[in-house]
């Protein structure tokens, strides 16, 4: 029996209605960053896990899972992607400014404090987000937002690799599930 090729046809991306391969590849590479972030608990370590920043944490994760949504839904009605990533952090940026007045500036004279903030302005704010932009445009915002949890593998990698951390064993299990709930989400289906 052949499927009509609508059945395949993703649609409207940021429209597009969760699957359960979204579900379970999601719900794995959370469960693997889980097991990423608490593999030093796990094996014994002396930092016990403070359930305050795993809090703040998660509703970080949430805001960004909202913000995905949002921008995705508007990108899809045919705004520029440019535009609603602008709007988006503009705004942010109004409420975030009541802390940059009330806090002591004196570090952003300093050119080290003016190479970070253009660092953190143009390759990881400017740059990240307009390539996140043009992605809602080809993909789900749930898809986009599932592939986003490489960045604590990433990091963690990074952080083995450059910086000479070290993860316990239950850490690169954590990035092998993680590894695994993200391939398995990448991996083109079957129409």
């Amino acid at each position: 029996m052949r499927r009509s090729s609508r059945a395949c046809s993703p649609g409207s991306p940021a429209r597009a209605r969760p699957t359960v391969r979204w579900a379970v590849a999601t719900t794995t590479a959370v469960l693997g960053c889980t097991i990423l972030v608490l593999g030093p608990e796990l094996a014994g370590g002396a930092t016990p896990v403070d359930l305050l920043g795993v809090l703040l944490a998660a509703l970080a994760g949430l805001s960004y899972a909202a913000y995905s949504l949002v921008g995705g839904n508007l990108i899809a009605h045919g705004h520029p992607s440019g535009g609603v990533m602008g709007a988006m952090f503009g705004g942010a940026a109004l409420l975030v400014l009541p802390v940059l007045l009330l806090s002591d500036d004196r570090w952003l004279l300093t050119l080290r404090g003016t190479s970070v903030v253009l660092h953190l302005a143009v390759i990881t704010t400017f740059l990240a987000y307009r390539l996140f932009g043009h992605g809602l445009r080809h993909t789900t915002a749930q898809t986009a937002t599932t592939l986003t949890l490489a960045e604590p593998a990433v990091a963690a990698i990074l952080g083995v690799a450059v910086v000479g951390e070290r993860l316990p064993v239950a850490s690169w299990f954590g990035l092998a599930v993680l590894a695994a709930g993200l391939a398995f989400l990448a991996l083109p289906t079957r129409c």
